[in-house]
């Protein structure tokens, strides 16, 4: 790497530079982002698509008093380098290092924490209005993907930007539209003259003369008005956002640093929100990307070769990069890219989304009425697969995970078996669908919650912790989640057999490997007995039993006699089973990969709780509630180090439950070992 990229101290030093140490800056920062994602994973193509967008408004603007907001934030590692974190880059989405998105524990530079698409432009409008407010002079810019835009909360924030005429400037980059090269031209040559002193005068001047008319006035700026808008009309394809107010600007050449100077330099004069349309390059500079752009966007990255004078050196450099030809597994939330499993790694089992789709795909064959629903993201939830079989039966509404749940209500109103697969993390966004739409009317639509528990590299905004506790209140909903993948097959076919709303949980966890099995609907309700015990009862709910068990067994070893429950549903609640089990225990502990206030150990706790109003033998038994610890957010950092931190792998589980033994005083009623199990 040269020098230029090292020197940087801030944001501040990219003015002194001219646009061929611009040109040459962006080749740096391109090299840099393809060795360390090679590294740690991460959104490559994305990222590489808005390197010279960074450096144009970094220049422009003056961070941090000037205010950048990244919608959804995975596009910012090209900020994160002009913002003093060369040094710790490495670190990206590792455990206690940089964040895969912007975060302001990080750096001044950094506006807002987010991970979600279409909350950017909610933010700078929220962040304008405030100036205004208080009559400050910061100027806001919002960068936001072709994607995000089509959110509901996007056009909910346009409207209100247009309605108010906020001082504003939106940055539209568009790596996936197409815009027809028919009216491109003229375009560019229409936000020429709209991007003129002299346009922006005389329209202003010439709508007062013309109001000023005696008789005919109001009329005559009517008319006058509606004329200057057909004519903008004929070439632009930003109608939308000139309707609501928005004032238009593009197609602008993102790869173009002279073009980005220029027009953002004359934007930021403008009076009003201005959206400028930048078509940019996914994986730009990266031609194994450039040419996949999907595979180098999504869930799986394909071999990355590169080394030196290979397809994978960044134009304008010759900078040798580590060599990487290990395919990379499944990404933490579809759009990111993993990072290379190390040379000799043991392959890992198909993970439990690959298990979901595959079983999906079988029992669609035999029933017409399964429809499949993603809210854009295919690859990642499997949904692909479920696709390439049954193209008409799949449904990708893109980023609009409301439109998704609802719409799925309506397809189960019509006779039909939806299917949304979502992350657990976004399935957030739709909490009133679930409540209003699906379950106020008791309707057998099964949401297929991808990524639930600990997600990862992509850190507190995408962990799937928060799921489970919002779902245990609402009426009708079966909640149920599987301790293996084979256990999965038989859940999802339990869905399909029953009429009521139905949540399956699963991670993004690699499968145990087990061998097929003929799957078969299990009850709902109906939770297993894993194992028989004296002492101490175990009850946990999802692919934590596994870990569980081997916390029971490392227990038993000192003498310990630990039954065990595979809850399967913690809706509804097994409750006799559990209740049963439970009796002459001297403690009850419950296991789950999921916040706990609210979730599955509460409801254990309150079926104890009732059981101990009325019948004695539960009174002295007390209960220990183990998963994600509430009140804090989870940082990020691979799963197996996340769970290690917060005590959820076999060995936390294990001393997490010594440490309830010590604090309530007891001791096993037999010193002898246990034999290991066969």
């Amino acid at each position: 790497m040269s020098s230029t990229l090292k020197r940087l101290q801030g944001p501040a030093d990219l003015r002194g530079l001219d646009e061929g140490q611009l040109a040459g800056l962006a080749a740096e920062m391109r090299a840099t982002i393809i060795a360390t994602v090679a590294e740690t994973g991460g959104h490559l193509g994305s990222s590489l698509g808005v390197v010279e967008l960074t450096i144009a408004l970094h220049r422009l603007l003056e961070s941090p008093r000037d205010k950048i907001v990244w919608d959804t934030g995975h596009q910012a590692y090209a900020h994160k380098l002009l913002t003093g974190r060369l040094d710790r880059f490495d670190t990206l989405r590792q455990l206690d290092g940089l964040g895969g998105f912007p975060r302001r524990s990080e750096s001044e530079h950094d506006v807002f924490d987010g991970g979600h698409a279409g909350t950017g432009l909610s933010i700078a409008q929220g962040l304008a209005t405030a100036r205004d407010l208080r009559h400050g002079l910061e100027r806001i810019a919002v960068v936001v993907g072709d994607a995000a835009l089509m959110t509901g909360l996007s056009l909910e924030a346009l409207n209100d930007i247009g309605h108010k005429g906020t001082q504003l400037l939106i940055v539209l980059n568009d790596n996936e539209m197409s815009i027809s090269p028919t009216v491109g031209a003229f375009s560019t040559y229409l936000s020429k003259i709209k991007l003129s002193v002299a346009w922006q005068q005389s329209k202003t001047a010439y709508d007062k003369l013309v109001e000023k008319l005696p008789l005919v006035g109001g009329s005559a700026l009517e008319w006058s008005q509606r004329l200057r808008r057909s004519v903008v009309n004929l070439a632009s394809p930003g109608q939308l956002f000139e309707d609501l107010g928005v004032s238009y600007i593009g197609v602008v050449p993102g790869h173009d640093l002279h073009a980005l100077l220029d027009t953002f330099g004359r934007v930021l004069e403008l009076k009003g929100p201005v959206l400028v349309h930048v078509r940019t390059q996914k994986g730009r500079g990266y031609r194994p990307a450039e040419a996949d752009q999907v595979s180098f966007h999504g869930a799986a990255l394909p071999p990355m070769d590169l080394a030196p004078n290979a397809d994978a050196h960044d134009p304008g450099t010759s900078t040798p990069l580590r060599r990487a030809s290990t395919p990379h597994e499944s990404g933490s939330n579809g759009d990111a890219v993993p990072p290379v499993a190390p040379p000799g790694a043991a392959k890992k089992h198909p993970n439990y989304t690959a298990v979901f789709a595959e079983e999906l795909v079988a029992l669609a064959a035999d029933d017409r009425r399964i429809v499949g629903i993603t809210a854009g993201m295919p690859t990642g939830t499997g949904m692909a697969r479920f696709q390439a079989a049954y193209p008409e039966r799949t449904i990708d509404v893109g980023i609009a995970e409301q439109h998704a749940v609802t719409m799925a209500a309506g397809l189960a109103l019509g006779g039909l078996r939806p299917v949304v697969a979502l992350y657990s993390t976004f399935l957030q966004r739709a909490f009133d669908q679930t409540v209003h739409d699906v379950c106020q009317n008791d309707l057998p639509v099964i949401l297929a919650v991808d990524r639930a528990g600990l997600v990862g590299e992509d850190g507190t905004s995408h962990q799937g912790m928060f799921t489970i506790p919002a779902q245990l209140q609402l009426p009708y909903l079966v909640v149920a989640s599987p301790r293996d993948e084979q256990e999965l097959r038989g859940l999802l076919r339990t869905a399909l057999t029953q009429e009521h709303p139905f949540a399956l949980h699963y991670p993004r966890d690699p499968g145990l490997g087990l061998p097929a099995v003929e799957p078969a609907a299990i009850p709902v309700g109906q939770a297993e007995v894993l194992k028989e015990g004296r002492d101490i009862l175990f009850v946990g709910f999802g692919p934590i039993v596994m870990r569980m068990l081997d916390a029971a067994m490392a227990l038993e070893r000192d003498g310990w006699s630990v039954g065990a429950i595979n809850a399967r549903f913690a809706k509804p609640l097994d409750r006799q089973l559990i209740l049963d089990q439970a009796r002459g225990k001297r403690l009850v502990v419950t296991f789950e990969e999921s916040v706990v206030t609210g979730g599955f150990g509460g409801a254990v706790l309150e079926a104890i709780e009732e059981a101990r109003l009325t019948d004695p033998v539960y009174r002295g038994i007390p209960v220990r509630i183990i998963g994600i610890p509430a009140d804090r957010f989870v940082d990020h950092g691979a799963v197996g180090d996340l769970r290690r931190v917060l005590k959820l792998d076999a060995a936390g589980l294990e001393g997490q439950v010594r440490d309830t033994l010590r604090l309530i005083g007891v001791a096993p009623d037999r010193t002898e070992v246990a034999p290991d199990p066969v």
